[in-house]
């Protein structure tokens, strides 16, 4: 990822009449379709960009939504052929959508149309991580994404006040989600640390689905063992719980220095 100090000044799609006639074409789109969301302040609009260009950009309050083509890293379920026979990584067409409250109430609307979910959460901001547990929760119970990888951007890392990922795994009780595999990559969207780390693994978990794996595939990091990587936590489904306790996913990761 370049680390280019360019900024570039980006507006969002704010009429609700163009948003709409983008999210017409949405399920047209040939490339898996993440949907992005967050409170707003989280980041969500820098990380879209910072991936798409890799540059820092210089955003305003997303009324509407962005939209753009994203090429994961190279994994190995997740490559592609192109006409010269060489490989690339999977691409995206991620949705940005905007995170003001009186806009949260759309964003079911476009899930409709998703391969993944990916939520941007502002870790410093621990007066509202109430309220993104309460949006996440809404996320997973929709008919939708059933089975659909979840990506969580644990922002803002470069803050020393921030949570943590285990912290903030807690906090969105996590590891109570069954349906889903799911995965919290700190990462911190101006420098575009942990950016690549997230989109790799979502790129994976997207490509084993698209190859027949079928949903719930079982993540890398099973029950009862941990992710080793500094700076993420990793969750997997588990089929068929018979208790409350046998539904708890245990991954637990050393967290990133402060």
């Amino acid at each position: 990822m370049s680390s280019s100090s360019k900024t570039h000044a980006i507006d969002s799609f704010s009429s609700p009449l163009l948003s709409s006639l983008l999210f017409s074409l949405h399920s047209l789109s040939s490339s898996p379709s993440p949907t992005q969301v967050g409170l707003d302040n989280a980041g969500k609009t820098s990380i879209l960009y910072r991936l798409h260009l890799g540059e820092t950009v210089s955003t305003t309050p997303t009324l509407g939504c962005n939209v753009e083509r994203v090429v994961a890293p190279t994994t190995s379920s997740s490559t592609k052929s192109t006409t010269n026979g060489t490989s690339s990584g999977l691409e995206f067409e991620v949705w940005d959508l905007g995170g003001q409250a009186n806009l949260r109430p759309s964003w079911a609307a476009y899930y409709k149309s998703s391969d993944a979910a990916i939520l941007v959460v502002d870790c410093t901001d621990r007066a509202r991580v109430g309220i993104a547990r309460g949006e996440l929760v809404s996320l997973l119970a929709d008919d939708h994404l059933v089975d659909a990888p979840l990506l969580v951007f644990a922002n803002k890392q470069d803050a020393r006040d921030a949570m943590r990922p285990p912290e903030l795994t807690a906090a969105l009780a996590l590891h109570g989600v069954q349906r889903h595999d799911w995965h919290v990559q700190g990462c911190c969207a101006l420098s575009g640390e942990g950016l690549e780390d997230g989109l790799r693994w979502l790129a994976e978990k997207v490509g084993k689905k698209k190859q027949g794996s079928g949903a719930g595939a079982v993540s890398a990091a099973s029950p009862g063992k941990s992710d080793t990587t500094a700076g993420t936590t990793t969750g997997a489904p588990v089929a068929a719980p018979a208790t409350p306790a046998a539904a708890a996913v245990a991954a637990t990761t050393e967290a990133a220095k402060a």
